[in-house]
């Protein structure tokens, strides 16, 4: 992209090494068989285990990796460097985990941590409701406390790792008439009786991502298994959105990358009426319109990114970041798919893996409606 970027360290770029050969070597050559499967396999997140690429920013003495947010950015740009979609790696390790190291008591961090550092134990979160789609306050899911535990019912959908997952966080009401503060997080095993999966949801794309629907039905859970205090939940969530919506906006700016490259490899080697599609004037004007975005965004993420690792990002910062990434991506993926003709409808082309599996970036994490509005409250 003809940008210096300094916001890595030496470090940081020799993990990108280690991160890129994995997945070189153990993901990419089996991305049509975990779309066939509608999962990943479970050797696969032990071997990311063995690698230590599962749980980066956790701390050592729990199994983790001991690093900063520029690790995990580095894991991100690498996957989207490489075309996967599927392994639930990011929202494991970089979503899920740093609920239980940051909220957490001591007996439970030694307890869950080990195994979600060495994929042994696979991480959902349970927050989406039929129904409630962003608005987590409105979630209906219910734990009543009866002495020393807690009975959780409702139903959860759009669970990322849902039919993997040995450890669900259930966002759920312990006080329903309590609002936003009524809002607790408890750990669910998903051998628990009452718990059970529902069908694996078929997705517009990201075939090979286990999205499923999940059931609770009186399920009963030891008391222990709350995450920090009864009625926090709401408070907790918004302390980690802002890392998991920064996310999806450094997998964005990747993908933007990616894309570009690949389209500009086509063009210039397809030919229409007696000359590349490169030759054309519309074709280098929308793409000059693309590289003009993606150093845009790229610029953007690398300072806001900065920030993160010196735990200054905001919220609103997050959001700017997320909206900006992921509506210029999708735009662009748009103009790119286009301008590969009929092939950019071939599933086997990069571009049109991108478009389908990127579409959902405006909508997870909450939408790009919502960030707008977040974005707005502070103008």
């Amino acid at each position: 992209m003809q940008i210096t970027r300094t916001v890595y360290r030496e470090d940081h770029e020799m993990f990108r090494t280690t991160v890129r050969r994995f997945f070189e070597k153990e993901c990419a050559p089996r991305q049509s068989e975990w779309d066939h499967a509608g999962r990943v396999d479970r050797e696969t997140w032990l071997k990311a285990g063995r690698e230590g690429l599962l749980c980066i920013t956790i701390p050592t003495e729990y199994g983790g990796g001991g690093g900063d947010f520029g690790h995990v950015a580095i894991f991100s740009e690498e996957y989207a460097r490489a075309g996967l979609s599927g392994p639930g790696f990011g929202v494991h390790s970089d979503i899920i985990a740093p609920y239980i190291a940051r909220v957490g008591n001591e007996e439970q961090k030694k307890k869950w941590l080990p195994g979600c550092c060495s994929g042994e134990t696979i991480l959902a979160i349970a927050m989406t409701e039929p129904g409630t789609g962003s608005d987590l306050k409105a979630v209906r899911a219910t734990a009543r406390r009866e002495g020393n535990e807690y009975v959780i019912n409702g139903s959860k959908t759009f669970i990322s790792n849902g039919l993997n997952a040995d450890l669900i966080i259930v966002v759920c009401k312990t006080d329903p008439n309590a609002g936003a503060k009524g809002i607790s997080l408890i750990v669910v095993e998903a051998d628990r009786a009452g718990f059970r999966r529902g069908r694996k949801l078929e997705k517009l794309g990201q075939y090979a991502q286990d999205t499923a629907e999940l059931f609770f039905d009186d399920v009963r859970v030891p008391a222990s298994n709350l995450l920090g205090e009864e009625g926090k939940g709401f408070a907790y969530l918004m302390g980690e959105l802002p890392q998991e919506r920064f996310s999806i906006a450094v997998t964005a700016a990747a993908r933007l990358e990616v894309a570009l490259e690949q389209t500009l490899d086509y063009v210039k080697d397809r030919r229409a009426f007696g000359q590349t599609v490169w030759d054309f004037q519309n074709t280098k004007f929308k793409l000059a319109d693309i590289k003009a975005q993606a150093i845009a965004v790229r610029l953007m993420i690398d300072h806001y990114l900065g920030e993160h690792m010196r735990r200054r990002l905001t919220l609103e910062e997050s959001a700017i970041a997320k909206l900006y990434a992921t509506e210029a991506l999708g735009k662009a993926l748009d103009e790119m798919v286009q301008l590969h003709g009929g092939y950019g409808y071939m599933l086997e082309y990069p571009v049109a893996r991108s478009f389908v599996d990127m579409r959902v970036n405006r909508i997870y994490g909450g939408t790009s409606e919502v960030m707008r509005d977040l974005i707005s409250r502070k103008l």
